[in-house]
């Protein structure tokens, strides 16, 4: 059959093209199914300067092409579809898309996670009309204006430093107080040059409450966490960053899920379903760190063990 492979991997971030890689290494015949343009989060990244072999900076999309010819190079082939189920299917695994099914003897899921959205009346109305959750996607339209960054976790101040860059002032949108140690939770270095910039102001314990505009946005209201005062906060644009949901719908009740929806794993990336594997951002995030460079060992450790899998049996599932 056409659609019958050794490996199936759906998802083809850092994750999913580095098990790519190592199952062709593998001797695996590999499809990785992708919903997308291959890269993942990565691709909203300007400068990545802690990937091993870079001692350059590189940008996050140019890192990932390279990934990606480095597994096609090595005969990974590529289906371009939306996973939107999976099923046992005659000792193996059936992934189904909207543009038919694919069967995998073994498969790991690397869908990573979806920006969360910012809970704010008027956020779903004005999301793509000035509200937007990827500055390196969409900052270029925001050129000498006024805009907000609602959140203040790494990714969020790397892209609050890349709008300052371009726009006139970029405010940061903290809901803490500015002496609580915790309120900035991304590295020292992000937040002393955030801190430091002339074109960037932190708002403190401050949470947006509301977006506003008529065919574009225009502002937000700010509710001050200390004295529950709302007032009008005018701006031209909204960048949200706080956090992240693992793309598990189409995965639930097959595999074990922790409460948040993320995969739980053993490992060596085991699912609780046999020759089902999981790798990258859609794992448990306890114990591990949303950084390319960890979700693209996750990878490799994903193929090895599936090989391992598809090479020794079922058995191995419980005794490595």
């Amino acid at each position: 059959m056409a659609d019958f492979w050794d490996l199936v991997i759906v998802g083809a971030g850092p994750a999913g093209l580095t098990c790519a890689i190592y199952g062709r290494r593998a001797g695996l015949s590999t499809l990785l199914v992708e919903r997308a343009m291959p890269g993942g989060q990565l691709l909203e990244t300007t400068q990545v300067e802690n990937f091993p072999g870079f001692p350059e900076p590189i940008s996050g999309m140019e890192l990932m092409a390279r990934v990606q010819r480095q597994a096609e190079r090595l005969g990974a082939e590529f289906r371009f579809a939306e996973a939107k189920g999976l099923e046992p299917r005659d000792g193996a695994w059936a992934v189904r898309t909207e543009k038919g099914e694919v069967l995998g003897r073994a498969v790991v899921v690397a869908t990573g996670a979806h920006p969360r959205p910012l809970p704010a009346k008027g956020a779903q109305e004005f999301t793509g009309k000035g509200l937007s959750y990827c500055a390196t996607c969409d900052g270029f339209f925001f050129r000498d204006q006024e805009v907000l960054m609602v959140g203040a976790g790494d990714a969020a101040l790397v892209e609050a430093l890349f709008l300052a860059d371009l726009c006139r002032r970029v405010y940061i949108a903290v809901r803490h107080p500015k002496d609580d140690p915790k309120a900035v939770r991304a590295a020292a270095s992000l937040k002393e040059r955030a801190l430091a910039h002339p074109r960037i102001q932190f708002l403190w314990n401050v949470v947006v409450d509301e977006v506003y505009g008529d065919e574009r946005v225009r502002g937000v209201v700010l509710r001050d966490l200390g004295t529950g005062e709302r007032r009008p906060f005018p701006v031209d644009g909204v960048f949200v960053k706080i956090g992240y949901e693992p793309a598990t719908a189409w995965v639930r009740g097959v595999v074990e899920l922790t409460e948040a929806g993320y995969i739980r794993t053993d490992p060596w990336m085991r699912t609780s379903a046999r020759g089902v594997f999981a790798a990258g951002d859609v794992r448990e995030p306890q114990g591990r760190a949303a950084q390319a460079v960890v979700a693209a060992a996750e990878g490799a450790l994903a193929a090895l063990a599936a090989e391992r899998y598809l090479r020794l049996g079922e058995g191995w599932h419980e005794h490595p």
